[in-house]
């Protein structure tokens, strides 16, 4: 972001003082050139006259309470994906952000990305035809992590993995009208990986996640004029591979939509619609986040994965 975009960070805060520091010495051009403070609580953090909006990027399960606290001390906030552990917590803090009139978004990056743009407006011109098919695949090597096996802080692949997948699906085919899902779980009872089937009035979907395997994190479009194709790391900055029409006649284009970093996008985003006062991003809505979670909420209910405390 200090590369990128016009805000700058000027707080840092943890728990712990020390791990604040910590991060900053890690970061030393985060600041612009101007220093940066580490707080050793939340509420110092948030109660800074020199902060402007707070990014969220904590464990899972501490986002609604964390988000809601910067509400309450009058500070819009940036909440990472997933942007809390269940639809009832997202609705809390929306209610909380209207209350206020505060801006609240989730960290969805891959929404904001000059590919996916591209992507989406190929697929809204009609040049690809009716979309009929969309997967999204993510897997990782991460089950040595030890986060991600805690249920009580909301681990396992579907809410750091999985929800690029289902999010991918969603911004071009929306909520499903059914969708069926089939996965296994660990020891300590999270999601080791799912695949998870979307079915639409004209159109089906797959979105795959593990944290026990890894993959190429591929996807693709296919449409009844033309078809997408993300070959590796479908979430990040990457190539596409697009194809009109087909058999000998058809158009293949290839864009390589790679460029450094990749979270500025989502950070001018921000910065953007609170210059504007805003209190919601048109690219990633308040209702794209809930009914992201809904549908996540619905794959954890056929797995059988709870969270502590839900």
């Amino acid at each position: 972001m200090p590369a990128f975009s016009s805000g700058r960070i000027v707080a840092v805060g943890s728990r712990d003082r020390t791990r604040a520091q910590a991060f900053i010495d890690a970061h030393p051009d985060a600041g612009k050139g101007q220093s940066v403070r580490a707080h050793g609580s939340y509420e110092a953090l948030v109660g800074d006259p020199d902060v402007d909006a707070v990014y969220i990027a904590t464990p899972h399960n501490f986002h609604c309470e964390q988000a809601l606290l910067a509400l309450e001390a009058g500070k819009p906030v940036l909440v990472e994906k997933s942007f809390t552990r269940n639809a009832a917590e997202a609705r809390r803090v929306f209610d909380a952000a209207r209350a206020a009139n505060l801006f609240a978004m989730e960290a969805m990056w891959t929404r904001f990305l000059p590919g996916q743009v591209l992507l989406r407006a190929l697929a809204d011109s009609g040049a690809l035809g009716e979309l009929r098919y969309v997967r999204a695949e993510h897997l990782q090597s991460l089950e040595h992590v030890e986060r991600l096996n805690r249920p009580e802080l909301a681990g396992g692949a579907l809410l750091d993995l999985g929800v690029y997948s289902v999010s991918f699906v969603h911004s071009l085919l929306g909520a499903p009208t059914a969708l069926t899902a089939v996965g296994r779980l660990s020891e300590t009872g999270v999601d080791l990986d799912e695949s998870v089937s979307m079915t639409y009035p004209r159109a089906l979907a797959v979105a795959v996640s593990s944290m026990s395997a890894a993959s190429e994190t591929a996807g693709e479009v296919v449409g009844t004029r033309g078809r997408v194709v993300l070959p590796t790391q479908f979430y990040r900055p990457a190539p596409l591979e697009v194809v009109l029409g087909e058999g000998p006649d058809a158009q293949r284009h290839e864009w390589d939509a790679t460029v450094p970093g990749g979270f500025q996008f989502e950070a001018a985003e921000v910065a953007r619609c609170i210059a504007a006062g805003r209190t919601e991003s048109q690219t990633m809505p308040w209702s794209e986040t809930l009914a992201v979670l809904e549908t996540m909420d619905e794959v954890r209910r056929r797995l059988g994965v709870t969270y502590p405390g839900e």
